[in-house]
């Protein structure tokens, strides 16, 4: 969701101290992976509020894993790898440019995978909701992509 890994593993540590202080609060309503993960997300929430308010950008243009994967890949000539981060990064930003209601859906969804359940749980929103803002993201998305000539798979 922070877009660097080093952002990343601060705010997985704050959420942790965050939830090592709270567990009293702890319900037992929802899961306890639900709940630290509803935990980890308003920390990354107030990360990016914060880089916000100091008007940095939210997305890395070099991300280390995603380099990695580049130079790793037998994708074939250094045309088609450029080519292909210049795609990833137009993606990484488009998705920065939704909204966050938008945004957060997205990255849960397509990013760490999680089912529409999982992401209603955590985010403590009705399952159609769920479903209607990742529809709306993926539409948003593919306007913008579709804006700055990205081919839309």
């Amino acid at each position: 969701m922070l877009g660097r890994e080093d952002e990343a593993r601060d705010a997985a540590q704050e959420a942790f101290i965050n939830a090592y202080r709270s567990i009293s609060r702890f319900r037992g309503d929802a899961k306890v992976s639900s709940w630290l993960h509803r935990i980890a997300v308003n920390q990354c929430l107030t990360v990016k509020r914060r880089q916000k308010s100091r008007s940095e950008e939210y997305l890395s243009e070099d991300d280390e894993a995603e380099s990695r994967v580049f130079v790793a890949s037998p994708a074939g000539s250094p045309k088609n790898i450029a080519e292909k981060g210049e795609r990833l990064r137009l993606v990484r930003q488009a998705v920065g440019a939704l909204p966050q209601e938008l945004r957060e859906v997205i990255v849960m969804k397509e990013f760490e995978e999680m089912t529409f359940q999982e992401i209603a749980e955590t985010l403590e929103l009705p399952l159609s909701t769920v479903k209607s803002r990742l529809y709306t993201a993926l539409k948003q998305l593919k306007m913008k992509l579709e804006r700055l000539q990205v081919e839309v798979v």
